[in-house]
């Protein structure tokens, strides 16, 4: 098979259009091809007046030799001979070890390290904080249908089953470039998520889609002899002799110890009691940077316009996203984060007298606005203190005084684009709707965020819109705070993947610092897992 890279095609082009645009670029007839197929693509909007996609395409010839001698006559940058990937396949187990391996958090690292152990025959034990996701699903709703009187922090947007992609967009882009990107990605279609996440340069699941995919990936970890413990908080790591020997964990039927000697530790980047238990242990711990920010929110078919021009409501198309970032003169970094075309904007918290947001879209990404995250790095110089545990207290002040200015509801403070820019308050909003639930305050979020936030974003803003029109449009909402972009905490691990403090312990995923997003987080579990195994075999 031979893989020809960007090709351009239209947006209504056809297998016709593919066998054309191949034939051409081999220098071969159409007759010689036996098959075309799409393995990427990507929208090509830089001509308002001529919106395209760029595909990569998989070409099958009729005579498999014609293969190997057009493909040494290829570019790298235009094609070349290729294989399809295939993980690499960890030995099955002959037996399940004694003691079984844990796993502590079942987001997307601790899904894809239990998967992986599981699928090996080491019929692994997780221990979930949270719930299941039909009883998540409620517990959420009834929190975004009712406020703060819902709110459950066992139970919430960040603590569950699938962690916090759960509730986000499913969102499956990366910048990572290790090859176990793509057995993620086939591994969500054969559990049930779209086809298409193959193909989309910009893959995503949807909200809606991926509770069922999580789902069906825990019934495959209990049908291959693992066990999954939801409700199950960690309390303790037991170590002798500088390795693990036990964890021990809180329920609702009291408390348990599991013997130990191999720890996953997938804990995501919203469990700060974790967080504190591991610095009361004297585990090591490190600050690092992280971003804050708010949510801003414009009407999709403005971010369709703006993108796509005279194309925009093209079936092909769909809802249109965006990525901007910018360095200012003083060195901030100021960026779009986890843009959620057709979306909404949710109540994330984690913790109690606290507002957090997040953003959220179904597959279909048909609701009316357009949300991102507007973010303003930040780091320890900011954090005030050298305490490890510093950027994870910033995060908190912030949630907690959001909760205060919301009424203490657990309606979000907002201010509109042109008020911030102004240095007013908001009084009402305009033309565009928030779609946070349970809703909105509108006022001052300098009264919510740091001076070097806001100066930072104000600066930003206009020129942002000089990227995107329309971006900086004052009727625009922005929602507060976004504070969970990333941890603002690393547990340092070796090379070999386990804790400097600890051997048998894997620090793994976007918590313990070394993943940000699905993807990537759901590869550092099979990396981490793939550790574990090296070690049982």
């Amino acid at each position: 098979m031979i893989r020809l890279h960007n090709i351009k095609v239209p947006l209504d082009y056809t297998n016709k259009t593919l066998m054309q645009a191949a034939a051409k670029k081999l220098g071969c007839t159409q007759g010689q091809l036996a098959r075309c197929e799409v393995s990427k693509k990507s929208v090509d909007a830089r001509k308002k007046n001529d919106v395209c996609f760029v595909v990569s395409i998989d070409v099958t010839l009729r005579n498999p030799q014609d293969e190997t001698r057009m493909s040494a006559r290829l570019a790298p940058s235009v094609g070349a001979l290729v294989t399809p990937y295939a993980p690499t396949a960890a030995a099955k187990l002959s037996a399940a070890p004694a003691p079984r391996p844990i796993v502590v958090g079942f987001g997307p690292a601790g899904l894809f390290a239990a998967l992986t152990l599981a699928e090996a025959g080491a019929c692994p034990i997780v221990l979930e904080r949270g719930q299941d996701v039909d009883t998540r699903t409620r517990d959420v709703q009834a929190y975004w249908d009712n406020g703060q009187s819902a709110f459950k922090t066992t139970s919430n947007v960040q603590f569950g089953e699938g962690g916090a992609g759960t509730f986000s967009d499913g969102k499956l882009n990366t910048g990572t470039k290790d090859p176990r990107g793509e057995h993620i990605l086939r591994t969500f279609v054969r559990f049930g998520a779209p086809q298409e996440i193959l193909v989309s340069a910009k893959p995503h699941i949807g909200t809606d889609r991926l509770k069922g995919v999580v789902k069906s990936m825990r019934e495959e970890i209990l049908r291959l002899g693992g066990e999954v413990h939801f409700g199950a908080r960690m309390t303790e790591i037991v170590r002798k002799d500088g390795r693990i020997c036990a964890v021990r964990y809180e329920d609702a039927q009291g408390a348990h110890e599991l013997p130990a000697g191999h720890v996953i530790l997938a804990i995501g980047h919203s469990a700060r009691d974790t967080f504190a238990m591991l610095h009361a242990q004297r585990f090591s711990l490190e600050q690092k940077p992280f971003s804050i920010g708010a949510r801003i929110e414009h009407p999709q078919a403005l971010i369709n316009q703006a993108q796509y021009g005279a194309f925009a409501g093209h079936p092909a198309l769909g809802a249109a996203d965006y990525k901007l970032a910018l360095h200012l003169p003083s060195g901030r970094s100021v960026y779009t984060f986890c843009m959620c075309p057709g979306g909404s904007v949710v109540a994330s918290a984690s913790e109690e007298e606290s507002v957090v947001t997040n953003g959220m879209s179904c597959f279909a990404r048909d609701r009316e606005n357009a949300n991102s995250a507007l973010l303003v790095g930040v780091g320890p110089e900011d954090y005030g203190s050298d305490h490890p545990l510093a950027g994870m207290f910033l995060q908190r002040e912030i949630e907690r005084n959001a909760f205060v200015l919301g009424g203490g509801t657990g309606r979000a403070p907002a201010q509109l684009v042109g008020d911030l820019l102004a240095g007013r308050a908001s009084t009402q909003i305009r033309s565009v709707t928030p779609s946070y639930r349970p809703g909105v305050v509108m006022g001052d979020l300098r009264l919510l965020l740091p001076d070097f936030i806001i100066d930072s974003m104000r600066e930003a803003l206009p020129l942002l819109g000089r990227k995107l029109h329309g971006f900086d449009h004052p009727d625009a909402v922005l929602t507060g705070p976004e504070t969970r972009s990333s941890s603002p905490v690393r547990i340092p691990r070796g090379e070999n993947l386990m804790s400097v403090d600890c051997a048998g312990l894997y620090p793994c995923g976007e918590g313990a610092g070394y993943a940000g997003g699905i993807t990537s987080a759901a590869v550092d579990g099979v990396r981490c897992a793939e550790a574990v195994l090296a070690q049982l075999a």
